[in-house]
């Protein structure tokens, strides 16, 4: 499909004029507004996360939900638009375009897609079941469990209008991100009045991480040089260069969220470990749908349970078709799979994150092949301070 090319430079004018102008009416709405107001209708969800984390499957938690508007990764437009730019410098853009998807003004996607577009044009358009579903696509009911393979089948061809028509008929609008790298980028969304917004803070163990990247080699390699600020280069990130950044921004949320956090974050951040979530998915679950004022209707607990306890491992290309058996398998498969040199230098640029996410450091080839012994350190409900483990190092 031809695309139409438009300079970074245009785009990043476009972005900052549109945000200064937002930025002017925020200021001006904000000193009229009655301090009492209540909240917007609709409540919003970040799923915030890295890749390889396991995001896929916990956006897939949600986007099954029949309350549930769902997205996944729509900052992928801007990085692909602006790849020459770094991640730091395309944070206020993801910024801008996540916060107009939130409130379903999808005319943000003008900037970075072609003028006339389908359902199809939107990255990864299939992984939402709202968009497989009524308003968006007549071939399936809202409380239907979609597949991405009849969904792309049946639904491609709808005009893109209706994902801005979808998105306003649902309580709850979930987007799943990778591309934030510091919490404080997030403030003006979470103090904006026409916003209800919570984060979920998705992390799994950087060696886990690791072995899984080092499957999807070639697809992260132009993220890698945004990550990186390469200028547009693509990079392999076979010196943990990446991994390094990524590990150093989950320290940086974890902990702007829970040391001394402002006001406005007050029961509005989760952070949820992968591994737990694997060995018992329902009660993890069940916190999640709270946390994001969602209830488990009897399919999606059936739906849960059939996915999480089938037979055998599922098919490479189906990401969300995994057991809870075979889940706990490949979340600790690095540890059969990566060499204790890699581990030993991944451990080395990740160490901060290891330990404060709440993982145990190995110190040898013995003990890392020692499946016997667990390296996810146990955690309190409810409870977001982990200065009460004592790691090794």
């Amino acid at each position: 499909m031809a695309r139409i090319r438009i300079p970074s430079t245009i785009v990043i004018i476009f972005v900052t004029v549109q945000t200064g102008f937002l930025l002017f009416m925020y200021a001006r709405y904000s000193s009229f507004m009655p301090q009492s107001e209540e909240k917007p209708s609709q409540v919003h969800v970040l799923i915030l996360s890295s890749w390889r984390s396991g995001s896929s499957f916990v956006g897939q938690l949600f986007s099954q939900h029949p309350s549930v508007f769902y997205l996944m990764e729509p900052a992928w437009h801007v990085w692909v638009t602006m790849y020459q730019n770094s991640a730091k410098v395309l944070h206020m853009a993801v910024r801008d375009l996540v916060r107009s998807v939130f409130l379903c003004d999808m005319s943000v996607f003008d900037a970075y897609m072609p003028w006339k577009r389908n359902l199809s044009d939107l990255f990864q358009w299939a992984a939402s079941r709202a968009l497989c579903s009524a308003p968006a696509c007549d071939s399936f009911q809202r409380t239907d469990i979609t597949s991405e393979m009849a969904c792309k089948t049946l639904c491609g061809r709808y005009p893109f209008s209706k994902v801005e028509e979808a998105c306003k008929t649902y309580s709850h609008v979930v987007i799943k991100e990778v591309r934030f790298f510091d919490l404080k980028v997030l403030y003006p969304l979470l103090t904006d009045p026409s916003l209800n917004l919570k984060i979920i803070h998705l992390v799994r163990d950087p060696r886990a991480v690791v072995k899984s990247r080092e499957q999807s080699v070639k697809a992260l390699a132009r993220d890698n040089g945004i990550v990186l600020s390469t200028n547009g280069t693509k990079v392999e990130d076979s010196k943990y260069k990446v991994m390094q950044e990524v590990c150093r921004s989950h320290v940086q949320i974890y902990e702007t969220a829970t040391l001394k956090p402002p006001n406005f974050l007050k029961d509005r951040y989760l952070m949820v470990r992968f591994e737990d979530l694997v060995r018992d998915p329902l009660s993890e679950i069940s916190e999640m749908y709270k946390f994001a004022d969602l209830s488990l209707t009897p399919r999606l607990k059936s739906w849960i349970y059939n996915i999480t306890h089938g037979q055998g491992p599922g098919k490479k290309k189906e990401a969300f078709k995994i057991t809870s058996r075979d889940a706990i398998s490949v979340s600790q498969a690095w540890r059969n799979v990566l060499s204790f040199q890699k581990v030993k230098k991944i451990q080395e640029v990740c160490k901060g994150a290891i330990n404060i996410l709440g993982y145990q450091l190995v110190d040898s080839e013995k003990e890392q092949r020692d499946l016997t012994l667990d390296l996810v350190l146990p955690r309190r409900q409810n409870q977001f301070s982990w200065s009460s483990f004592n790691p090794k190092h």
